[in-house]
């Protein structure tokens, strides 16, 4: 059926340290883009916090983070925030997270299609008495249960994007199966320079057909270390994280010169993890 769309989820990972409104921007912006092209159809967003293991400079406890996403998003429809990697004792590739949310979806396929055929018997024994119950069940025994598996598209800021320049942050086939097997939605300011970036990378280019660029043209420069900065040196945030989030850093204090300190002077968990493998001096150049 050359008019079905292709499902997408969306997952975000990253530290969410705290969530702001330019996390929650970016999903609606990938949402409409997608939309736009009239060929996908986003059923889910996915915030997947980063556990405490990666060891970055100022991050506060997993547990926080997640309360905070989960308040940031109750109110949305579609943006769910999944702790399974942060749970994890040790920190994880972005590729592993990836992996897991697709394998979890193909599993959740195999069960709807099976309960999804469930009804479709036992309604048949009726049909006798209501005839006008007819059409819809053939309209539903016309679609395939064959259904192609959405799917997973790991979403991110330009940085996240140009981060893949980083000796020893990613791992090379790591870069690769992310966007061959799955794809990556990237949005950047109007104007940045990550096309460039991707001409630049032989990996990226050759799988450029599976990097979605979506230009944010209302732009949003919030950002976590700046939301941080401000909570450290008594300022308002109000209007920068939702009110819940806001409310919450306050009730538990979370943000103070002592939190930023933490695992100052600690190497980032990847840095620690790929700098033995040499062949990994420079990712991708």
């Amino acid at each position: 059926d050359p008019d079905r769309k292709t499902e997408v989820v969306l997952l975000a990972c990253g530290s969410f340290n705290p969530i702001t409104n330019m996390h929650l921007r970016l999903f609606e912006l990938a949402k409409d883009y997608f939309h736009e092209t009239g060929k996908y159809k986003v059923i889910k967003g996915i915030i997947s916090p980063v556990g405490d293991a990666y060891k970055k400079k100022g991050l506060i406890s997993a547990n926080h983070r997640v309360t905070m996403a989960k308040l940031a998003t109750k109110n949305s429809d579609w943006v769910e925030v999944d702790d399974w990697e942060s749970c994890q004792s040790e920190w994880l590739e972005t590729l592993k997270v990836l992996r897991y949310h697709h394998q979890k979806l193909l599993s959740a396929d195999v069960t709807n299609s099976l309960q999804d055929a469930v009804p479709i018997t036992k309604l048949g024994r009726k049909r006798k008495q209501q005839p006008n119950r007819h059409e819809p069940i053939k309209k539903k025994n016309q679609s395939p249960v064959v259904k192609s598996v959405p799917q997973v598209k790991l979403l991110c800021g330009s940085d996240m994007l140009e981060s893949f320049g980083i000796p020893n942050l990613w791992k090379l086939e790591d870069i690769t199966e992310i966007v061959e097997k799955h794809g990556l939605v990237c949005i950047s300011r109007a104007g940045s320079d990550v096309q460039k970036f991707i001409y630049e990378s032989d990996i990226l280019w050759k799988h450029k057909n599976n990097i979605h660029l979506v230009e944010e043209w209302i732009t949003n420069d919030i950002s976590s270390t700046k939301i941080r900065r401000a909570l450290r040196r008594g300022q308002s945030i109000r209007y920068l994280v939702p009110d819940v989030v806001r409310a919450y850093i306050e009730k538990n204090e979370l943000y103070s010169p002592e939190s930023e300190d933490r695992n100052a002077g600690v190497v980032l968990a990847p840095l620690q993890k790929h700098a033995s493998d040499s062949n990994n001096s420079q990712a991708l150049n």
